[in-house]
């Protein structure tokens, strides 16, 4: 219990520094795709159907991706700083 309240501030800071690497790696990969250095908005007119959903769906996975693998790689690093692993055994997630 107690592990995983000292992982909270840590987990915190690693998803807000995740939050960042991600929205730099989204924009360099529209970049390189598109040529663009703006990255679609839904209300941006200039862009169309298209490609508002690409990069929806782009900008997406790669948070998800980046953020799982941040989240993993902190517990995993915070497990060998400390024997513990930060979040409830399976077991217990099916209960709440």
């Amino acid at each position: 219990m107690i592990g995983r309240l000292l992982y909270r501030p840590l987990g915190t800071l690693l998803g807000m520094l995740g939050g960042l690497a991600a929205s730099s790696i989204f924009h360099r990969i529209w970049k390189r795709s598109t040529g663009r250095d703006d990255t679609p908005d839904a209300s941006m007119e200039e862009y169309g159907w298209r490609e508002v959903l690409a990069g929806a769906a782009l900008h997406g996975a790669v948070f998800g991706t980046v953020k799982a693998a941040v989240d993993r790689a902190g517990a995993a690093g915070y497990r060998r700083a400390t024997g513990v692993w930060p979040s409830k055994p399976r077991s217990q997630h099916a209960k709440n």
